[in-house]
């Protein structure tokens, strides 16, 4: 018997249960799909599987190798979902769930492809599948591949595409500005290269028509001497000031391309949504626009000078070799192809090398944008060494790729040397053979050579360039990789003007989903205007996903949000955002003054109005305090400030520009009691006369919501005010109860600790 078996499979077959269940399979029983289940019931970390074959659905439990069946038939439904961070995959029958696994989102696209297979195997009635009828699978990411294609089209997505030279061009968007510029430089460095080219060609009526007649007896002529050694030092002054002017002319464009560079750059990361940013590491992002940048510039302001420079030398200087003597000249050219397919052949080594060691520098500046901001958690736990060595390998590994990329580099530039050497003496040689049959003099020979050292030098000088050009090449698609990407919150072509908004909020049908996982799921809610609405609920419910829809920084997946009748899609985003204010449970203060920081919302606000917002915040007394006031210097990210001190702040800078709609996302979860009582009281402020949507596990501190959103597992399951919900004794009173008990709990071990305190008090040392 010959069973085939999908590459889903393989993990099950291969197990210490695949014994097991190819023993249960029957004659052209195939299985299709495999999900490994590592969750028990009891939500403790256990091996299973549930397996999908051509004829029935077989499970063998968490912990156990105990399997089950089920045949496959019109009645059975397998439903997936996910909440708090676990999955769920559970079987229905006609009039009730048969079984229910668990397991980690780790195994979320298992879980998918086997719902898939299991739903289309339905479809087809359990008809055992042959081995033609299987649908091929990527043995990589066990993709189902496209027909008549052996690519998966996940894996060629996940595959940076190669960087070309040809990137470069695309640096012109920065350049056009300057291209009058540019055009300046352009000429001045074609006239310093043809001043250059001057002294060599008055070699030969130096050596032809004043030292070789003096060596035959002849008098040398002062006037003759002066007017050929005048030239020489004119061309040195002229090529000297042309080459001054247009360094300088360059230099100044190349900079203000890269600073343009850099600015575009970082105002469209600015734009992208919190999504890009999710996916990206912050060290890696600021070397992008820092030294990658930097090694554009360069390249633009140095290399791309001395390029164009060392071409317009060697065609000239072909030119005049030709007009000299066009055999000599051929002999010249001998080794430029070897040249030039050795550059062919080590730009594509370089250019992915360089890519290569951009990603592994990112490495190394990760580990700093990482450790240098946590640097109290570090100090904390005492992981000094172990940063230490996160840093030490990851520059260890920065050394490796570079050795290995110079060894191809430390090959290529002596080679090249070597055939200009050996070009340099096949001219000699053949320019003694035509010297020899009276066909060129001596002083033509003597220019040639110096033309010729000139034009391998210019050839050797390009070879040296293909380096910073692979580079720069390398950094530009890092930073167009920026600048190609779409933010997934766009601006309207059309904008509607937002210029009051009165803060009503309709809900209709709304989803969203965090890539095939569904966060939220038909939600409908309307809040009227000046209403303040609690959302409460388990972790992973979606409460902060929805406020952070209703803020834009997502764009919903189904259904529509609108504010005032007017889908927000519709609002420029800035102008949009402008009316939302935010307190987030953890707030941010920026390096600055404390009056810096109220007013970042308002750059423009005056004193008189920051005050005013501090004491609404009730932040004034205890700025007061500080030594220099509102001028006093903030640490990054709040530092020397407490946590209900950064809070108020935040509260003050919400505060000063008044918005329409409020959000406070867990403002007050992480202070003791009294300074959440504080909070409190400049949270009352707040609130007054705005649309307020409040998150708080605590709650306690919703009880002056005019409405309670209950929220399970991304649905809206429960809406009212606290007296009707408690009445109702549905989700929101068992989560009540349970926050209750558990407070009694915590109030019941206090004090128990103090009444032991009380009981048996510590004696001095010595008595007993």
């Amino acid at each position: 018997m010959q069973h085939h078996h999908s590459v889903d499979a393989s993990g099950v077959l291969s197990g210490p249960v695949g014994a097991d269940l190819r023993a249960m399979l029957a004659s052209k029983e195939n299985v299709l799909a495999a999900l490994q289940v590592d969750l028990s019931a009891a939500l403790r970390f256990a091996t299973g599987w549930v397996v999908v074959t051509s004829e029935r659905l077989l499970a063998c439990e968490p912990g156990t190798t105990t399997w089950h069946s089920w045949p496959l038939s019109d009645g059975l439904a397998l439903r997936l979902h996910d909440h708090g961070g676990v999955g769920s995959l559970e079987l229905h029958g006609p009039d009730a769930r048969l079984a229910q696994w668990r397991f980690t989102l780790a195994h979320h696209a298992q879980a998918l492809r086997l719902v898939q297979r299991f739903e289309q195997q339905s479809a087809r009635g359990g008809i055992a599948a042959d081995e033609e009828d299987e649908e091929p699978a990527c043995p990589t990411c066990h993709t189902p591949l496209p027909p008549d294609t052996d690519e998966c089209p996940a894996c060629a997505r996940a595959q940076p595409p190669q960087t070309s030279t040809w990137v470069l061009l695309r640096l012109w968007r920065f350049a056009r500005p300057y291209r009058k510029q540019l055009a300046a430089g352009f000429a001045l460095t074609l006239a310093s290269t043809a001043a250059t080219l001057v002294p060599p060609y008055l070699t030969i009526p130096l050596m032809d028509d004043i030292l070789i007649p003096f060596q035959n007896g002849k008098q040398i002529e002062p006037g003759l001497v002066l007017l050929y050694l005048s030239g020489l030092l004119l061309s040195a002054l002229a090529a000297w000031g042309l080459s001054w002017a247009r360094t300088y002319i360059l230099a100044l464009v190349s900079e203000r391309i890269g600073a343009d560079l850099r600015t575009t750059t970082y105002e469209h990361l600015l734009r992208l949504s919190l999504d890009y940013f999710g996916g990206k590491r912050t060290g890696d992002l600021m070397a992008r626009i820092g030294s990658e940048t930097d090694r554009i510039n360069v390249f633009l302001s140095l290399h791309a000078l001395d390029f164009v420079t060392d071409v317009l030398m060697i065609m000239m200087t072909a030119a005049i070799l030709f007009s000299i003597n066009p055999w000599l000249a051929l002999v010249t050219l001998v080794p430029l192809p070897f040249i030039a397919w050795m550059i062919h052949t080590v730009r594509d080594r370089l250019r992915t090398g360089f890519e290569k060691i951009d990603r592994v520098w990112s490495e190394v500046t990760n580990v700093l944008a990482d450790t240098i901001p946590g640097i109290r958690v570090v100090k904390a736990f005492a992981q000094e060494k172990r940063e230490a060595q996160r840093f030490r390998d990851a520059n260890q590994h920065n050394l490796e790729v570079n050795d290995k990329l110079n060894k191809t580099w430390s090959l290529f530039t002596p080679t090249v040397s070597l055939l200009t050497e050996i070009g340099l003496l096949v001219v000699w040689g053949f320019g003694i053979w035509l010297v020899s049959r009276n066909q060129i003099t001596v002083g033509v020979l003597t220019a040639f050579i110096a033309y010729i050292g000139r034009f391998y030098s210019r050839l050797d000088s390009m070879s040296r360039i293909v380096s910073v050009t692979q580079k720069a090449a390398a950094g530009a698609k890092r930073i167009f990789d920026i600048l190609d990407h779409v933010s997934n919150v766009p601006d309207p072509a059309q904008p509607v003007k937002v210029d009051k908004v009165q803060g009503a909020i309709s809900m209709q049908g709304v989803g969203f989903r965090y890539g095939s996982r569904a966060v939220i799921k038909g939600l409908d809610l309307d809040i009227r205007p000046g209403e303040m609405i609690g959302l409460v609920g388990h972790s992973g419910s979606g409460k902060s996903t929805l406020v952070n829809l209703i803020s834009r920084f997502y764009d919903v997946s189904d259904g529509s949000i609108q504010v005032d009748g007017i889908d927000i899609r519709r609002f420029a985003v800035a102008d949009y955002r402008r009316h939302i204010g935010l307190v987030l449970q953890e707030p941010f203060l920026f390096f600055g003054t404390i009056a810096e920081n109220i007013a970042y919302g308002k750059p423009e606000a005056t004193r008189e109005e920051i005050i005013a917002a501090a004491r609404a915040a009730h932040a004034h007394e205890f700025i007061l305090r500080l030594p220099h006031g509102y001028d006093s210097l903030v640490g990054e990210r709040g530092q020397g400030l407490s946590g209900g001190e950064r809070q108020r702040i935040s509260i003050a800078r919400a505060l000063l520009i008044d918005p329409r709609i409020l959000i406070l996302d867990e403002a007050t979860s992480a202070v003791d009691t009294e300074t959440e009582k504080e909070i409190q009281k400049a949270l009352d402020n707040l609130v007054q006369g705005r649309t307020t949507i409040a998150i708080a596990h605590r709650l306690s501190t919703l009880r002056k919501a005019d409405r309670l959103v209950v929220m399970d597992r991304g649905e809206v399951v429960e809406v009212g005010p606290h007296d009707e919900l408690m009445e109702k004794q549905g989700a929101y009173w068992r989560l009540y109860e349970a926050q209750a008990r558990r407070a009694e709990e915590d109030a019941q071990a206090a004090g128990v600790i103090i009444d032991s305190g009380l009981l048996h008090p510590a004696h001095p040392a010595g008595n007993s």
